[in-house]
């Protein structure tokens, strides 16, 4: 008989399409700027912004490649899988610190093909397609900070 597996309870009702597509421009900006993943997020369904920290300004053709990049996977058709790692595993993988205190040993790896994978709890499509096209509607940049914060929302509704 297989164990259960239990994670961290997540407390969040993601708009599932904008929260997958978040998961694609953190990829997106990580293979054009060599960022990290956003510092900070917070996705809804009609528009959502993400936050990263870059030493300076993108231009508007850097951003529009971002926004490409993105559709060009969506457009893929990639599934969206899950891999059940524990703690000790996913520490020689992936960035640990943003696991909430106390998080179980088990953590769940979300794998969009084969263009990203990372840590998440939270709700996803079956496949890209059901994103439909993600636009970049805005953005600006906080030269004191070092901010980049990305305006974005996706067709799916």
């Amino acid at each position: 008989m297989e164990k259960e597996i239990q994670l961290n309870e997540h407390n969040k009702q993601e708009h599932r399409p904008s929260h997958t597509a978040e998961h694609m421009i953190n990829r997106a900006m990580i293979n054009n700027f060599g960022c990290g993943r956003a510092v900070e997020a917070h996705i809804e369904r009609k528009k959502s912004k993400m936050d990263f920290a870059l030493p300076k300004a993108p231009t508007e053709e850097q951003i529009r490649k971002v926004e490409a990049e993105v559709n060009s996977m969506i457009d893929k058709d990639m599934t969206v899988a899950y891999e059940y790692i524990s703690q000790a595993e996913a520490s020689t993988r992936y960035d640990l610190r943003r696991l909430p205190e106390g998080a179980s040993d088990t953590v769940r790896v979300v794998k969009i093909g084969d263009y990203d994978d990372c840590l998440c709890v939270g709700q996803h499509v079956d496949s890209t397609a059901e994103i439909g096209k993600v636009s970049i509607v805005s953005y600006d940049y906080n030269a004191e900070k070092q901010i980049l914060r990305i305006r974005f929302k996706t067709q799916a509704q």
